[in-house]
């Protein structure tokens, strides 16, 4: 049975930063891209970032480019998402997600291109 599992969500002010982590478990992840999406109470859920299976590429959403950063442990089967210069509109629930297998175009960003995911960790920045 296949788990992803966040955690790392929380309460912080705006400016602050946050660490969240996804564990996955039950299958081998070879050539799966790991992403991050978020709903915010009352709109749908968007993508955030993607990492690559292996060479360290990722892709972000316009909206985190050079606040957030992906990075990922295959030994682990760990995804994390630093989270930097937090504002109050990114307060949402965060989901990791597993898609693939692919062998190009790590850059996946639809929600119909991942086949698993977590249940997601509440993320609240105040103002």
């Amino acid at each position: 049975q296949v788990q992803l599992v966040e955690s790392g969500g929380g309460l912080v002010q705006a400016g602050g930063s946050l660490r969240l982590s996804c564990a996955a478990s039950g299958r081998t992840f070879t050539n799966y891209v790991m992403g991050w999406f978020r709903q915010a109470p009352g709109k749908e859920r968007e993508f955030v970032a993607v990492h690559s299976w292996t060479g360290g590429r990722t892709y972000y959403a316009d909206s985190v480019k050079g606040r957030f950063t992906i990075s990922r442990d295959n030994a682990k089967n760990t995804v994390y998402l630093q989270m930097n210069s937090l504002k109050p509109e990114d307060t949402a629930v965060y989901y990791c997600a597993a898609g693939g297998p692919y062998y190009s175009n790590y850059a996946r960003s639809r929600q119909d291109e991942y086949d698993y995911w977590g249940q997601g960790t509440q993320v609240t920045v105040s103002s």
